[in-house]
């Protein structure tokens, strides 16, 4: 075959063209970061109806989530799964336990510390530590990824923000931050829906609601929240709150200080209104911090690829209520 770049040119005829080439680059990866919330899943919803389903759905997850969302996850995952399109749950992995056993969740980070969740000592959300961190680290080995940064891509990532007031305000402080890694995109936006036809999308394809995302130890939980909550989830607020008390100097307990509406620490909330019995929450109060200070004491003293987690002290704490709820 000859190389038709060089042809001579005939006498008379006009100078023979260089075949142009045109340079075709592989697809940027597109990854949902998806917060099992009703906005990320109307979302994950029309991109999949619209035959443009992303490359990867992601998701941080704090390890203390209500148990509605972990069983709405559940579901999704399968649902994801029917259709072929990648999901993966990350957490965020501490690497240094110099004295204490080790902790994988949020719920194990501040019984070991004796402190409450950032959000009530008054600075922003646990988000970044506990979900974003973590998704940023996986997509960092991320193959797909790793290929278009090497050919000076960037990875698109897909935030569920709606074109709401609430979400409009998130946009816009979102929208100053700039990565060399990601191009964040915000399609509900683009799209122009808010909350109801999120909603709306989510009952048209028959799928259940998913429940408001929040971790069962948040103190932006509004109190009907903390009244849903199984007995489990109750009795480890008391113990965040029992064991953070002795540090606390600002605040009252998880929701930082005492309003009309409702105290600063949940464990009175739960006492008033029954929600658990006044001697169990007694027994945790006065028990169960100094068990767990002597369950952190041996831990430290045991190597550290034999050393206890906390996850074994909580099994034992909460023994047989999860399976009863």
């Amino acid at each position: 075959m000859r190389d038709l770049t060089s042809i001579p040119a005939e006498a008379g005829s006009a100078p023979a063209r260089l075949l142009d080439y045109i340079r075709v680059d592989a697809p940027q990866p597109v990854v949902l970061a998806y917060g099992i919330g009703v906005d990320s899943t109307a979302l994950l919803l029309e991109l999949e109806s619209r035959g443009t389903p992303p490359d990867l759905v992601i998701t941080g997850d704090p390890g203390v989530e209500k148990p509605e969302t972990y069983a709405y996850q559940k579901m999704i995952a399968a649902w994801m799964a029917a259709r072929g399109i990648p999901y993966v749950t990350v957490r965020y992995t501490p690497r240094r336990f110099k004295h204490w056993p080790p902790y994988f969740d949020l719920l194990s980070n501040v019984l070991t510390n004796a402190t409450l969740p950032s959000i009530s000592l008054g600075r922003h959300s646990c988000s970044l530590k506990w979900k974003v961190a973590p998704q940023d680290a996986f997509l960092k080995q991320w193959e797909p990824a790793k290929e278009a940064w090497a050919r000076g891509q960037k990875v698109v990532r897909l935030i569920g923000y709606d074109a709401s007031p609430a979400d409009t305000r998130r946009y816009t402080h979102a929208s100053t931050i700039t990565s060399d890694l990601f191009e964040c995109r915000y399609p509900l936006r683009d799209w122009g829906w808010d909350r109801a036809a999120c909603i709306a999308r989510i009952e048209a394809a028959q799928l259940p609601v998913p429940p408001k995302s929040s971790c069962f130890i948040c103190g932006a939980m509004k109190p009907d929240e903390v009244r849903a909550l199984p007995s489990w989830c109750l009795r480890l607020i008391v113990l965040v709150e029992a064991r953070a008390a002795p540090r606390l100097r600002t605040v009252e307990g998880l929701w930082r200080r005492s309003t009309r509406t409702r105290p600063g620490r949940m464990t009175d909330f739960i006492r008033a209104e029954e929600l658990l019995p006044a001697a169990d929450i007694d027994a945790i109060i006065h028990d169960a911090p100094a068990d767990l200070i002597r369950f952190q004491d041996v831990a430290a003293h045991v190597p550290l690829p034999d050393r206890p987690a906390m996850a074994e002290w909580l099994e034992q704490f909460n023994a047989g209520l999860k399976e009863a709820a």
